[in-house]
């Protein structure tokens, strides 16, 4: 019979993971995990073949009028590091929390400047609704489609609006199907939209991304290429699939999504270099990415540091981010867990480099709670083959 798994977190955030996809009982054994709890947001992570009308329907049966946000994935990350099948349920309580939501839907459809105008109305409902919680600061979540090949519209536009607020997030999934993913917001069922949320707390908190790859010299420049399918015909005036294959040494005919977890591409924006990975080949031998690309863009191919050494280098990292925020109050004080939003294509090369377990192990040791993406966000940039967290202190500051 199956069990579930529950973890409660010093800052009083509780987590209950349910080892497969019957959402009732998921749902049952989350809400009896967080029993007598004033619940600020909900966020749920579930396997693709879960069935999002069943989960929309028993979380509004078990947490009626509580702020929600589900998703699909491509893997899940509970208290014991990576899990398949699984429905992960993350509470944040309302005593040190609280949070306002919104839902663009139709977003393939939506423009620009109608996405930053909603985002900028959220905010002032959001400083209405939360003025009189004084001492706190706020971070943006953002839940994209992984199939509307909107994220970077999405992403840029809530950016915009956010003035300055930390934003992260990542986009749904369904395993590697590329066939369907959702979000549940407002007891809804939603597809080709993204859901943003504010939330503001009074836990010391910190932002970051971490990925674990450095250029090489090798560059490739988009000559040709259909940027509304984020599909590259040529590199350096050659077939695109022919060149990047010569790049890392390879038979063209050979590449898969092995290859390009192993090799991806990364661009320089603003003296940084960030991850864009290819999704797969096609007939014509051209590729299709998993971000968008546009002609004259330069590529570099990024070579691997050991992936696990680095996750744990960066989380180390970001702990100490928190113990640094934490002593400006006169406190020591530790990371309490880590909401993460992490690559599928990591999770992938991790398999192919045998390294899964030892990846899993780094993230329970860190309390690493969240989903594997088809993208990541992180301030006005989409990713790939990133981590993007946010790490949480354990005790709150004092009210002023």
């Amino acid at each position: 019979m199956a069990q579930g798994l529950v973890r409660s977190y010093a800052s009083g955030v509780r987590c209950a993971l349910w080892p497969d996809i019957r959402t009732e009982p998921a749902l049952a054994h989350a809400a009896h995990a967080f029993a007598g709890m004033d619940i600020a947001l909900l966020l749920v992570f579930a396997a693709a073949e879960t069935d999002p009308q069943a989960l929309s329907g028993d979380m509004a049966r078990h947490f009626p009028g509580v702020a929600h946000i589900a998703c699909s994935t491509a893997g899940e990350i509970g208290p014991n590091g990576y899990s398949e099948g699984s429905i992960v349920a993350l509470a944040l309580p309302a005593d040190g929390f609280c949070a306002s939501i919104d839902a663009i839907e139709d977003l393939s459809k939506t423009q620009f400047e109608d996405i930053v105008r909603r985002a900028e109305q959220l905010r002032k409902t959001h400083e209405a609704t939360h003025a009189g919680k004084a001492g706190g600061a706020d971070f943006a979540l953002s839940f994209v489609d992984g199939l509307s090949q909107r994220e970077e519209v999405f992403v840029s536009a809530l950016h915009r609006a956010m003035d300055g607020v930390p934003l992260l997030g990542g986009s749904t999934g369904d395993d590697l199907a590329f066939k369907r993913s959702w979000c549940v917001s407002g007891g809804r069922v939603l597809e080709d939209c993204g859901v943003m949320a504010l939330v503001r707390t009074r836990h010391p908190f910190h932002v970051f991304r971490h990925d674990n790859f450095e250029p090489t010299e090798m560059r490739l420049v988009v000559t040709d290429c259909d940027q509304d399918a984020r599909t590259v015909r040529e590199f350096n005036a050659a077939p695109a699939a022919r060149e990047y294959a010569d790049c890392i040494g390879v038979d063209p005919a050979t590449l898969d999504p092995m290859s390009f977890a192993a090799h991806p591409v990364v661009v320089k924006v603003g003296g940084e270099y960030y991850c864009r990975s290819i999704g797969h080949t096609n007939a014509d031998g051209s590729l299709t990415f998993f971000c968008a690309v546009e002609t004259g863009l330069v590529l570099t191919v990024a070579r691997s540091n050991h992936l696990v050494d680095s996750a744990r280098a960066a989380l180390t990292t970001a702990r100490g981010q928190i113990r640094a925020a934490a002593s400006d109050d006169g406190k020591t004080e530790e990371a309490d867990l880590v909401l993460g939003f992490d690559c599928a294509l990591r999770r992938l090369d991790a398999a192919h480099r045998q390294m899964q377990r030892q990846l899993s192990d780094v993230y329970r040791e860190n309390g690493v709670i969240g989903f594997n993406t088809f993208g990541e966000q992180f301030g006005a940039m989409h990713l790939n083959q990133t981590f993007t967290g946010l790490a949480i202190g354990a005790a709150p500051r004092p009210r002023p």
